[in-house]
C-alpha cells in the first residue's frame, strides 16, 4: 500500500551509491547529500544534472560554497551546526533545511531561518546511545505550536512506514532503510 505525503526525504552519503532511476515521481523526492569527500566534482555534477531532469530537489549538507558550486537546490543544516552568522544564505534566496533533536535545537533552527525543520526521532531506534525518541502524539503537538514545517526523521523502518500517515507532516525523512534497500523502500512510497 502506497504512503501518500507530497514529499519524501532522502539522505544519502553519495551520488556513486544511490540510483535515481529507482525513482519514477516527479516534484515528490528532495535528496539530501550528506558527505561530499568521497565524490568527485564530475560525479555530484552528473547526480545533480540527472536529479534535475527527474525534478528532484538536491541539497548539499553543511557546506554553502558546495552548494553554491554545484548549484543546488538548498543547503542542509545539520543539528550540530549552531551558527548563528548566515546571512550569506539570505542573499541566496536557497531553500534552508534544518535538523533538529530537542526543543532547544529545534530553536536554533527557527533562528537560522530553516524554511523546513527534520525533526528527530520519531520511532524508536536500535542505537544504544540513542534510547529517547518522540511518537507520534509528542510529534503532532510539537509541530502544531511550531511556526515551522518539521520533517519527521529516525526509526522509520519497512515495518511502520505505514505510521508516517498519521503524523502531522507533508513529509517525512529515511537515513538508513534507504542506505540498506532503498529499491524495496521507494517502491512502497507510491
Amino acid at each position: 500500500m502506497a504512503i501518500i505525503k507530497n514529499y519524501y526525504y532522502l539522505m544519502i552519503d553519495s551520488a556513486q551509491n544511490f540510483d535515481l532511476d529507482q525513482i519514477k515521481l516527479k516534484n515528490k523526492f528532495i535528496i539530501i547529500m550528506t558527505l561530499l569527500q568521497n565524490c568527485k566534482d564530475n560525479q555530484i555534477i552528473e547526480f545533480r544534472n540527472k536529479c534535475r531532469a527527474k525534478k528532484i530537489k538536491f541539497f548539499i549538507k553543511n557546506n554553502l560554497k558546495s552548494v553554491v558550486k554545484y548549484k543546488a537546490d538548498g543547503l542542509y543544516i545539520s543539528a550540530h551546526n549552531k551558527n548563528l552568522r548566515l546571512n550569506q544564505i539570505i542573499n541566496l534566496n536557497t531553500d534552508i533545511i534544518g535538523s533538529a533533536h530537542n526543543i532547544k535545537e529545534l530553536n536554533i533552527k527557527i533562528k537560522q531561518k530553516c524554511n523546513k525543520i527534520i525533526f528527530s526521532r520519531l520511532f524508536k531506534t536500535n542505537y544504544k546511545e540513542k534510547k529517547t525518541f518522540l511518537g507520534l502524539v509528542k510529534f503532532n503537538l510539537i509541530s502544531r505550536v511550531i511556526n515551522k514545517e518539521l520533517i519527521p526523521l529516525g526509526g522509520i523502518r519497512e515495518n511502520n512506514l505505514q505510521l508516517t500517515r498519521l503524523a502531522n507532516s507533508k513529509g517525512f525523512c529515511i537515513l538508513s532503510e534507504v542506505k540498506k534497500k532503498p529499491a524495496k523502500i521507494i517502491n512502497r512510497l507510491f
